[in-house]
């Protein structure tokens, strides 16, 4: 199984090209520096600054919503590759290439809040000041949304 769960800072805008061809793709590669989990006491956080790319609708998604320093969820795939760059060396690659990508951060924390496969609207309720019971009103037909019933 390869499978890569990311989240990390965009380190700058998205650099997105489209392929040619009778069907355009476009192709978005952006680097996320990702914190390590752990650091070392006295010492400052250190992070990985990771290669990635994203493909389709989701290279449009990333080039339309995301910018420098906004935070993301990746989940993707690791993928090796390599060719011959203008000099005649052999570069060899390592990215990650995405699946899925969400906002990590609301619109609060300075970024937007949703995924590529919808917006949802987040139901947030406010506590009754009629009532003083501390309970929240549950509005009018939310009832099929509930967990019980």
């Amino acid at each position: 199984m390869n499978k890569a769960i990311l989240i990390g800072r965009l380190t700058r805008d998205p650099e997105v090209r489209y392929s040619q061809g009778e069907t355009s793709t476009a192709v978005a590669r952006f680097t996320l520096a990702v914190d390590r989990r752990f650091k070392k006491p006295g010492d400052t956080q250190e992070a990985d600054f990771i290669g990635c790319v994203a493909f389709g609708k989701q290279g449009e998604f990333v080039e339309r919503y995301f910018k420098q320093g906004m935070k993301m969820v990746l989940t993707g795939r690791i993928q090796t590759g390599s060719y011959t760059n203008k000099d005649g060396v052999k570069v060899y690659t390592t990215d990650v290439v995405a699946d899925e990508i969400e906002f990590a951060e609301s619109k609060g924390a300075g970024s937007d809040s949703g995924s590529h496969s919808g917006y949802q609207k987040e139901f947030k309720p406010e506590p009754s000041s009629a009532m003083g019971d501390g309970f929240m009103n549950i509005p009018d037909g939310i009832d099929e949304e509930l967990p019980f019933n």
